[in-house]
């Protein structure tokens, strides 16, 4: 008898059920796909604020005087540079430059620093920095997973509804990417300001025993609840990569068009010899953007061609709320990744024109 391991369970967990959340396994957890539906979550956020629950996101700190330097060795970015308040986007490579995690760097002190990473590779981000640290460096792993709950406020009004849910300084003093560690409900909290929507939004961890208060302070201001299914849809209009989808081992920054990612300075990474190959050789695909030019939906999986020839398949799409049309990404020949190229998708064997176009798909007003 092949035995289930136990789903995890987010600290808003109960509220998610007792708002009537649909609830789906997600990368080992237990997590709302939606509450009110999906069109109208994703609408919530590109029109006012909808808060989601990304409790399952890997995140840990690393501490001590050389907290930078070993984060440094697993990421392309040189996040050395970053002071105290900033952050940066960043991808950890195994050594032949396959993509092992995308994550976001945030340098809360010159000796603290956050990783946030992926569900799916929190364990595996965490091993991987670990296993960098040599006899002498001054810097250790601070795994803040478990103990926290971890609530992304997205949508033009964020910035409204969270200097009122919190103190109006501490959000309004944020710059882009910004970020610091406060105090909220008499607790050690962090707020950024980052996303992964397209729109304006923050980030925010507090302690699990203050999330209930907080989440409930958000919707008696009048956020609306978002689950799995809006964050999905949003992220696709923005073009924002999607692990085990969009990117993975088997792809390289260069051909994702993380390329601006990668520092080839003085400092060494993993992968970056491989990296600098690559860069040289130039790649022989692209991630690119397709919008559909007629009715259809492409999902992922679907094959696309250039006339009757396989050149790729669909790593993400779907059905934009936003734009009214079925959009998708995937990886082509280099030769057919320019923007206005015409492809077509096999749609369960009817064919869907569709067109490289501009990432992204969706940018917010101003």
């Amino acid at each position: 008898m092949i035995q289930q391991t136990a789903l995890k369970l987010s600290p808003l967990d109960d509220l998610h059920r007792r708002l009537g959340a649909k609830m789906v396994s997600f990368a080992g957890w237990s997590l709302p796909l939606q509450f009110a539906g999906i069109i109208e979550e994703h609408n919530a956020v590109r029109r006012e604020v909808g808060i989601f629950d990304v409790s399952h996101m890997g995140r840990f700190f690393v501490n001590g005087p050389d907290a930078s330097r070993l984060i440094r060795r697993a990421v392309t970015y040189n996040v050395c540079r970053l002071q105290p308040g900033q952050a940066h986007y960043a991808v950890m490579c195994a050594a032949d430059g396959g993509i092992i995690d995308d994550v976001f760097v945030y340098c809360v002190a010159p000796d603290r620093l956050l990783v946030v990473g992926n569900a799916v590779n929190a364990e595996t981000d965490r091993e991987q920095v670990a296993s960098l640290l040599e006899p002498g460096m001054q810097a250790a792993i601070e795994d803040v997973q478990s103990g926290t709950a971890m609530i992304a406020v997205q949508g033009p009004d964020s910035e409204e509804l969270l200097a009122s849910a919190l103190t109006g300084a501490v959000v309004r003093t944020l710059p882009h990417h910004g970020c610091m560690e406060f105090e909220l409900l008499g607790s050690p909290a962090f707020i950024a300001q980052s996303g992964y929507t397209g729109e304006n939004g923050y980030e925010v961890i507090v302690e699990a025993g203050r999330a209930h208060a907080f989440w409930q302070g958000l919707l008696a201001a009048r956020a609306r609840p978002c689950g799995l299914g809006a964050r999905d849809t949003l992220r696709l209009e923005a073009a924002l990569m999607l692990y085990g989808n969009d990117i993975d081992r088997t792809t390289n920054p260069f051909e994702a068009g993380l390329g601006w990612l990668v520092d080839f300075d003085d400092e060494s990474f993993v992968g970056r010899e491989a990296l600098r190959r690559l860069q040289e050789r130039g790649v022989a695909r692209q991630l690119v953007c397709l919008k559909a030019t007629d009715k259809g939906i492409m999902r992922p999986g679907f094959p696309v061609l250039q006339e009757e020839d396989a050149v790729g398949k669909v790593t993400s799409g779907g059905f934009s709320p936003t734009l009214g049309v079925s959009i998708g990404m995937a990886y082509v020949p280099s030769r057919l990744a320019a923007v206005g190229t015409a492809l077509t998708v096999d749609v369960r064997g009817r064919p869907l024109p569709v067109t490289v176009v501009r990432r992204p798909f969706y940018k917010r007003p101003g």
